[in-house]
C-alpha cells in the first residue's frame, strides 16, 4: 500500500503489512444490497452534514474558520487504513526513540526487520477487531493522503463506519434513520469541538507527545504487550498470566512524570467524551422521535460488555477506561449545565486552564468554584 511514506518494513513496526494483515482478516459486514449501500452513505453524508447545524446551535460553539474537515464514510478497511496513518504520525516519535535504543545491541538489523514484520501482522490483528466495533470517529491527527484526504491546517477528519453502524442498528432493533442520526450527532459533536476550539488539538497534541517523550520502556516489553494482545485474539491466555491479570499498554509505559500527564489526558478525554453523549442525548428529543428507546438499548449493549475475548482485550487495550470516559465525562457536563448553564459551561473551552482536572470531573462542584470563582454558602 501507498501513502503513508518510508518503506514498508522501516522501524519498529511493519506498517504496509498491519494494514494488509487487518485487510485479510477482517471479517464481512451485514449483508446488504448494492442499493442499499449507496442509500445508506448518502443518509449518513446528509445526516452528518444537518447534525453540524444541530450541535452547533445546542452547544452555542461556533467559529468564524470554514469547515473544511471531510466526512468520509468508509467500511472496515478503509476504518483500518486511515487509523494505521494517524498512529504512525502519533507514534513516530515513541518508536523512533525505541529503534534508537535498539540500535546498539547485538544483530539489530536483523531483529529488526523480523520483529517489524511480526509486529506489523500482530497489529494487524488487533486492527482487524477493533474496525467491527467503531461506529464513527473524529479523526485529530489525520495526515492526509492520495484516498485519504484531511482538513487543511490538520484540520482532521470525521469517519462513519457505515457497515457497523447497520449491524448495530440491526442488533438493537431499533429505527435505523433515527439511529444513524443519532450516531452522526455524537460524532459531530466531536468535530466541532475541536473546530470551534482552534487551541485544542495542540494542546491535546501537545500532552500526548510529552507523554511518549516520558517513555522509557524496553522495546521488547513494548512489543510484547502488542503480542499479548493478539494472542488473546487466537484464543490464548499468554502463559502465566492470572485470569484477570494483565496491564493497558497505558499502565505500561507510566512513569511518574507520565502518571500526572495521564490524569491530565484522562479528565481532557472524559470532558470531549462525555460532551458529546450529553449533546447527542440534548438534541435528540427535537430530531430523532426514538432517541429514548435507542440510548436504553445503546447502553444496555455498552453495559452487557461482550465475550471474555472482548473483555480482555478491552483491558488490554484500555478500551474499559474509554467507557468509563462516557459515564464520569456526562456527568460532569450535566451537573455543570445544571448549574451554570451551557453558556457558564463553555467557558471550559477558553483556555487549557479551564479544562476540569482528573478530580474536578469527578466534583463538578469543585470545577465551577475554580472556574468560576464561586465559593460554597
Amino acid at each position: 500500500m501507498t501513502g503513508f511514506g518510508g518503506t514498508a518494513s522501516s522501524g519498529m513496526v511493519d506498517w504496509n503489512l498491519a494494514v494488509a494483515t487487518a485487510t485479510r482478516l477482517v471479517r464481512p459486514g451485514p449483508d446488504v444490497s448494492r442499493d442499499e449501500a449507496r442509500a445508506v452513505v448518502a443518509e449518513l453524508r446528509r445526516h452528518a452534514k444537518a447534525s453540524e447545524e444541530h450541535v452547533r446551535g445546542f452547544t452555542r460553539m461556533t467559529t468564524e474558520e470554514t469547515h473544511d474537515t471531510p466526512v468520509l464514510v468508509v467500511d472496515r478497511p478503509g476504518w483500518v487504513r486511515a487509523n494505521v496513518a494517524g498512529f504512525r504520525e502519533i507514534l513516530k516519535p515513541l518508536l523512533e526513540k525505541m529503534q534508537e535504543r535498539r540500535a546498539g545491541s547485538p544483530g539489530s538489523a536483523v531483529l529488526g526487520a523480523v520483529g517489524g514484520k511480526v509486529t506489523g501482522v500482530e497489529l494487524g490483528m488487533l486492527l482487524s477487531f477493533l474496525s467491527s466495533r467503531v461506529l464513527g470517529q473524529y479523526e485529530t491527527f489525520a495526515p492526509a493522503g492520495r484516498d485519504l484526504p484531511a482538513g487543511e491546517n490538520s484540520g482532521g477528519r470525521l469517519l462513519l463506519v457505515a457497515p457497523n453502524i447497520v449491524h448495530v442498528e440491526r442488533e438493537l432493533d431499533v429505527e435505523p434513520h433515527d439511529f444513524r442520526l443519532w450516531v452522526c450527532l455524537h460524532e459531530e459533536t466531536h468535530r466541532t469541538q475541536f473546530t470551534a476550539v482552534p487551541w485544542l488539538r495542540d494542546h491535546l497534541e501537545g500532552e500526548i507527545q510529552s507523554f511518549l517523550a516520558e517513555t522509557d520502556v524496553d522495546p521488547m516489553t513494548f512489543l510484547e504487550r502488542i503480542r499479548e494482545a493478539a494472542q488473546s485474539l487466537v484464543g490464548g491466555r499468554p502463559e502465566g498470566e492470572e485470569e484477570d491479570g494483565g496491564r493497558s499498554f497505558v499502565e505500561l509505559v507510566q512513569t511518574p512524570a507520565q502518571r500526572e500527564i495521564l490524569g491530565r489526558l484522562t479528565a481532557v478525554m472524559s470532558l470531549l467524551e462525555g460532551h458529546a453523549d450529553y449533546v447527542m442525548d440534548g438534541v435528540g428529543p427535537s430530531v430523532v422521535p426514538t432517541v429514548a428507546e435507542i440510548r436504553e438499548k445503546f447502553q444496555q449493549r455498552r453495559a452487557k460488555g461482550a465475550s471474555r475475548l472482548d473483555q480482555a482485550l478491552r483491558k488490554l487495550l484500555g478500551l474499559d477506561a474509554k467507557l468509563k470516559q462516557y459515564r464520569d465525562g456526562e456527568r460532569f457536563v450535566r451537573a455543570v449545565v445544571g448549574d451554570v448553564g451551557i453558556d457558564g459551561f463553555n467557558r471550559v473551552w477558553t483556555s487549557p486552564n479551564t479544562l476540569p482536572t482528573k478530580a474536578e470531573i469527578a466534583k463538578p462542584a469543585d470545577w465551577i468554584a475554580r472556574v468560576h470563582r464561586r465559593t460554597e454558602p
